[in-house]
Parts: structure tokens; sequence; C-alpha cells
């Protein structure tokens, strides 16, 4: 555990080849997908937690 955690923390303190441009770039497709994808993803999370809801009816 504590390699992969190493790993992670290595991976984000390095900035080679890293510009502040491409960060707010994928800032921004990562904004716009979201966006373009709200209610989609609000009518997925609501079949989840409907879908949940009704398992733990079924075994109480």
């Amino acid at each position: 555990m504590k390699s992969a955690l190493g790993l992670i923390k290595r991976f984000a303190y390095d900035e080679t080849g890293l510009s502040t441009v491409e960060v707010i770039l994928i800032l921004v497709v990562l904004v716009t997908l979201v966006i373009i994808f709200r209610e989609e993803m609000i009518d997925i999370v609501e079949d989840v937690f409907k879908a949940i809801t009704d398992k733990i009816k079924k075994i109480t």
C-alpha cells in the first residue's frame, strides 16, 4: 500500500512537461462534459439509488 501511495505522490509532484495551459484545457473539457451530460448523470444516480432502496426493502 505504501508503494502505491508513494507512486501517486510522485506522480502528483512530477511536473515535467506539464503546463498551466494543459491543465486548464483538461479542466474546461471536464466541466463541459459535466454540463452536457448533467441530466444523464442525475438519472443514472437516481436509478442506482432506487435499485438499492428496492433491494433493501426486499431484504427487510
